[in-house]
Formats: structure tokens, sequence, C-alpha cells
């Protein structure tokens, strides 16, 4: 089992950064492949990017200003946001596939953290 804890959130105006954590226990974390995913309010929660230990994969509306990185040392994977517009606003969470595949749907993931608010103001 893997518990999952995000941070980093915050208010930002539009065109800044951001870097979110997401710290896992567990001693098998490198096996896993991490996702991040967000939701904005009155909407579906969607597949922001995935990273295992070959790959890493990006939903088209983040590809080029977003960046995941894992630690595996650290139990760690990382979100840096860069050029962050108000359409980014969400809860972003951080989720965990035991099965180490690059998966983009929710139902693809076990373990889930409990969120983090990211704002963006225009």
């Amino acid at each position: 089992q893997v518990q999952l804890v995000e941070s980093g959130g915050g208010l930002v105006q539009a065109g800044g950064s951001l870097r979110l954590s997401c710290a896992a226990s567990g001693r098998t974390f490198s096996n896993y492949a991490m996702g991040w995913f967000r939701q904005a309010p009155g909407k579906e929660r969607e597949f922001v990017g995935v990273i295992n230990w070959r790959a890493v994969y990006y939903a088209d509306s983040v590809k080029g200003r977003f960046t995941i990185s894992r630690d595996n040392a650290k139990s760690t994977v990382y979100l840096q946001m860069n050029s962050l517009k108000p359409e980014d606003t969400a809860v972003y969470y951080c989720a965990g596939n035991r099965d180490g595949t690059i998966a983009t749907m929710t139902s693809d993931y076990a373990y889930w953290g409990q969120g983090t608010q990211v704002t963006v103001s225009s």
C-alpha cells in the first residue's frame, strides 16, 4: 500500500510557475507509475501527465509547459508548472499505479493523494 501527500500549491499570477511535490510512503515506490491529475470546479478530474521508470507522457494541454520528474531515493514525484494560465486553476492530485504502466484514466490508479489547490490569477 502506498500513501501519497501533495504539497506546493498556492496562488500565482498568469505566466508564473509553481512546483508541486508528492511524497509517497512504501518500499516499492520505484516500481509505480506516478500520475498527476487535476479537477476544476464543476468539471471531471482530468489527466495531466504520468511518469514511470522509462517514460514520461503529458496531456496536450500542458505539453511544453509542465514537467514531471521523480526522485526514487526520496520517494517523491514532482510537477513543475511553468507559463501558468488561469485555466490551469484546479485541485491537483498525484496518483499511483502499481502496474507501472503509462496510464491516463483515473480508474487505472489505485492510490490517490488528498490534492493541493492551484489558483492562477489573470
